[in-house]
């Protein structure tokens, strides 16, 4: 599973959504070359996603990300922040009682790091890009999806929008509170394209033109559901998926996108 970086790193924005089976992990590299992760699947994928960043040259993540405490988010970050020069983490500000989440603190804590609160309208100071945070909007007491942190990053007049697992509550406020903002051009619907996200008020004003929807072959959720899937191809959304795709990387150079896919 390797890609080569495109050779003109001056002006490129990859975006790398990670094939790590049930579950997130995407990495940006920005034309600047600092670099994002968000999330890095659940136990036991840290390996899949280490390789792949050593694979493409990355040796240092500027920003990590953890949207929420869920395992098939976090899980993998502990084993990233030991074998990868993390600079900054970023989460929201729930916590959990798992061994999962207790893993990746400790981890956070081994590398001499704390965990910097993501809320809405934080921006990520990044060279030549607009990364800027539309959730959590509120706290959402022990709805750990809702907490999901949102990042919206824009290259141009090319704009990213990745929600982790945010449901309709959170989706809700990010309505009233973002509005017209929301809209981007490539989405990661929240929650694998379950139906408990995607709500149709949230995804006319994204207006996507490409969804990219992070779920593992056969799942036992059924995610992506076929209500989402229905929605999207509705709004001629052009859907890919890690679970018949592999892993998908999209080139941004500010003014045309390109997408490539493992399968």
């Amino acid at each position: 599973m390797h890609f080569n970086p495109s050779n003109d790193v001056s002006s490129k924005l990859e975006v790398h959504y990670i094939n790590v089976a049930q579950g997130d992990a995407t990495f940006i590299k920005s034309p600047s070359g600092e670099t994002i992760l968000i999330d890095a699947g659940n136990n036991g994928k840290g390996k899949i996603v280490t390789n792949y960043l050593k694979s493409l040259g990355v040796n240092t993540i500027d920003y990590m990300i953890a949207t929420h405490p869920d395992a098939d988010h976090v899980g993998g970050l502990d084993e990233v922040l030991y074998e990868i020069d993390v600079k900054n983490v970023y989460a929201p500000k729930v916590g959990h009682t798992t061994q999962t989440y207790k893993d990746f603190l400790t981890a956070v804590a081994n590398e001499g790091l704390t965990i910097k609160e993501v809320k809405s309208d934080l921006f990520l100071p990044v060279k030549g890009l607009v990364a800027q945070f539309l959730a959590p909007v509120k706290e959402y007491g022990k709805e750990l999806n809702e907490w999901s942190a949102v990042l919206k990053v824009t290259h141009d007049n090319n704009s990213f929008l990745f929600t982790g697992d945010a449901e309709t509550n959170s989706e809700k406020d990010m309505i009233a509170k973002h509005g017209s903002s929301l809209k981007s051009d490539i989405l990661k619907p929240g929650h694998h394209g379950s139906k408990t996200s995607s709500s149709q008020p949230f995804l006319d004003l994204v207006k996507p033109n490409i969804a990219v929807i992070s779920a593992g072959v056969g799942n036992k959720y059924g995610h992506p559901t076929q209500e989402t899937l229905s929605k999207l191809d509705v709004m001629g959304v052009k859907v890919y998926r890690t679970d018949l795709n592999g892993t998908v990387v999209v080139n941004s150079d500010g003014s045309n996108i390109s997408v490539r896919t493992e399968r």
